[in-house]
């Protein structure tokens, strides 16, 4: 039986529409009196794993699931070995690098060498500060990051960015747009190569023209 691999989050409720429109059904995942991590689809031809966002290209990796839908930002910042098969176009947002509204810098090459930046995508930052040859302290954080400048923590933070409000509330203003993220449909690459379980027919429906731009 083909899993898949769901991410709890942002872009769960659409990326259930997407499998509901090839015929199957993990509406029960958007139960809130439903606690079930795993369940069937109602006409057995598949199961649902539902995971942290962070965890869906793992389980994929690892092979407990065929099929995954991530944010390109997980997948930039986990780098793991899975099969990317298509952008389907929903759950847009950019990773930035932003500093304090008030502070002097209006470019990344602006920091001072050696400053501090807070970020949750510690990869991502790290390869684009060693990008443009900056060399910066990665702190790690993994909650509310915007406090990072905001208590002196940090110069900056790199961090997602989707309308700007959070930001903008918190007197922070964006420098850099390092790339642009949408999710993501991801594959286990031997069950992608051997077409194991049906799965390049379900690749095929998801990649559906109507569906990406739906």
């Amino acid at each position: 039986m083909l899993t898949i691999a769901l991410p709890k989050g942002a872009l769960l409720k659409e990326s259930i529409a997407r499998f509901q429109a090839i015929g199957l059904d993990f509406s029960a995942f958007l139960d809130k009196s439903n606690r079930q991590l795993q369940i069937t689809t109602p006409n057995g031809k598949a199961q649902g794993l539902l995971v942290r966002a962070q965890d869906v290209p793992v389980y994929v990796e690892y092979g407990q699931a065929q099929l995954g839908i991530v944010g390109y930002d997980v997948l930039r910042e986990k780098q793991a070995d899975v099969a990317q098969l298509a952008d389907l176009g929903f759950g847009h947002c950019r990773m930035s690098v932003a500093v304090k509204a008030t502070s002097p810098y209006r470019s990344a090459l602006d920091l001072p060498a050696h400053c501090r930046v807070a970020s949750k995508f510690v990869n991502c930052a790290r390869d684009y500060f060693n990008g443009i040859d900056l060399p910066v302290d990665i702190v790690p954080l993994y909650g509310s990051v915007e406090l990072g400048p905001i208590t002196g923590m940090s110069e900056a933070i790199v961090d997602l960015v989707s309308t700007g409000r959070t930001l903008q509330e918190n007197n922070l203003v964006e420098l850099e747009v390092l790339y642009q993220s949408t999710a993501r449909l991801i594959a286990h690459p031997i069950s992608y190569r051997v077409n194991s379980d049906g799965l390049s027919d379900i690749i095929q429906q998801l990649r559906s023209p109507a569906l990406v731009t739906a």
